[in-house]
C-alpha cells in the first residue's frame, strides 16, 4: 500500500510539472538549438547536392554546371520538406 500512495504522489507531481511546462517561456539555449536543427535540415542537402554536382560535372568533358546546378535545386527542394517535415512533426 504504501507503494501505491508513492507512485500516486509522484505521478501527481509529474502531471503537474508537464502542465506548468506549457506555459513556461523558451530558454535562449532552446531557441538556437531548435534553429540551428533548422539549419543543418536546410542545408545540408543543398551542400550535398553542390558537391555531387560539382564532381558529376568534372567526369564530363568540357565546361558544365548542369549537374551543379541541377542538384542544388534538388538539394533546395529535400531542404524545405525537411524543415516542413520537422516542423509539423514538432506541432
Amino acid at each position: 500500500m504504501p507503494y501505491r500512495d508513492k507512485l500516486s504522489k509522484h505521478t501527481r507531481r509529474d502531471i503537474e510539472r508537464l502542465k506548468n511546462k506549457a506555459f513556461r517561456p523558451a530558454t535562449w539555449i532552446g531557441i538556437l538549438l531548435y534553429g540551428g536543427t533548422l539549419g543543418l535540415l536546410f542545408v545540408v542537402p543543398i551542400v550535398a547536392g553542390a558537391y555531387l554536382g560539382r564532381w558529376l560535372d568534372t567526369l564530363a568533358s568540357g565546361y558544365s554546371v548542369r549537374w551543379t546546378v541541377s542538384l542544388i535545386v534538388l538539394g533546395i527542394t529535400v531542404g524545405g520538406y525537411n524543415v516542413f517535415r520537422f516542423l509539423r512533426d514538432r506541432t
